[in-house]
């Protein structure tokens, strides 16, 4: 008998990843149309990049144990062509950018799209039957360009002042700072890593002096140059752009440079990671996959898919840690990983 997935992954739990993780992989759209019965997420671009390894390395691991039935999983880009054909026979849809924008798309688009990216938690606006299920453990600090005016810390409530516009100027951060205007700007609407960052630093009023409209983690935007930018970014996005060699001429941090808050710093300079105290701070955040409650708990072939994809003995859980780890996210715990929650 043809053994399925499902049948195969307790076993499978303990091996390794299929493919090794390469430098500069994993950034694409699927390279052959899904089909219909197939898994798709749409959404962050902070999670695409380690969601397409994922993709491809668990497509692979149904391969080599010569599972030709259960579905595949497949992830679209947060960006590219205006539109995507998400499954095979589906009609088109406009590109989900962003944890927000995807997690929109989850509820309108049916069967065409069965998870979201996530790089931010349950909103309480978010549909109750919206399940968030979590995969790593990410932070998000602030960014400003090497060599220009910005100081190497600012505190929370620094950065809030300088996204309510009631902190304008360097020299109402300190005398010893050139008499300079600040420019803050923040990621597209869309933007899991902005919602976030603004909930991390106090839930400011976002002021007037604020621009907004780069992609996240996109340090090369021709709007982010300047001696007096001021940027968030994602931890693990820039280890996964600069140290884990997965940047691409377009996604790169270019001349920003993460700076700390307040006395915490972001990265341990050591081991190339995520600072442990960061991440365990307000500015530490876990990721999310979101799907539909009535498929998650499902008994039919799509909904085991699902489980055995993101749930707590699926396969990212059990065999992503490397994918993981070279794409800048720290690991979660065997009882954290695959657990649930909604808003």
């Amino acid at each position: 008998m043809r053994k399925t997935a499902a049948k195969l992954l307790a076993v499978a739990a303990i091996a390794t990843s299929v493919a090794t993780v390469a430098a500069g992989t994993a950034v694409a759209d699927p390279a052959v149309t899904p089909a219909a019965a197939d898994i798709v997420s749409v959404g962050s671009d902070t999670t695409q990049s380690v969601s397409t390894q994922f993709s491809t390395d668990y497509n692979a691991y149904l391969t080599s144990i010569g599972d030709t039935t259960s579905p595949r999983y497949y992830s679209w880009d947060a960006t590219g062509s205006a539109t995507i054909t998400p499954k095979s026979g589906a009609s088109a849809i406009t590109r989900p950018n962003g944890s927000g924008a995807g997690i929109t798309e989850l509820n309108t688009a049916g069967s065409k799209v069965d998870v979201a990216r996530s790089s931010r938690a349950p909103k309480p606006t978010d549909p109750a039957s919206d399940i968030f299920v979590a995969f790593a453990k990410d932070a998000v600090t602030w960014s400003a360009n090497n060599g220009g005016h910005a100081p190497a810390s600012l505190t929370a409530a620094q950065l809030k002042g300088i996204y309510d516009c009631s902190i304008t100027n360097w020299t109402q951060i300190s005398a010893t700072l050139p008499n300079a205007t600040i420019k803050p700007w923040l990621p597209q609407a869309n933007s899991g890593t902005r919602a976030f960052f603004l909930t991390a630093i106090g839930n400011p009023t976002v002021g007037s002096c604020v621009q907004d409209g780069p992609e996240e983690n996109e340090g090369v935007d021709s709007r982010l140059a300047g001696a007096d930018v001021v940027y968030p970014y994602s931890v693990a996005a820039y280890l996964s752009q600069t140290v884990g060699g997965h940047g691409t001429p377009t996604s790169n941090p270019g001349s920003l440079t993460l700076r700390n808050v307040g006395t915490l710093v972001p990265v341990n300079t050591t081991t190339n990671t995520i600072n442990a105290p960061f991440a365990a701070s307000a500015f530490g955040r876990v990721v999310y996959n979101v799907v539909r409650n009535a498929e998650w708990t499902a008994t039919d072939a799509h909904g085991a898919a699902l489980r055995n994809i993101f749930g707590p003995s699926g396969w990212i859980c059990a065999n992503g840690t490397n994918d993981i780890k070279s794409y800048g996210f720290l690991p979660l715990s065997a009882a954290a990983c695959g657990t649930t929650t909604h808003s």
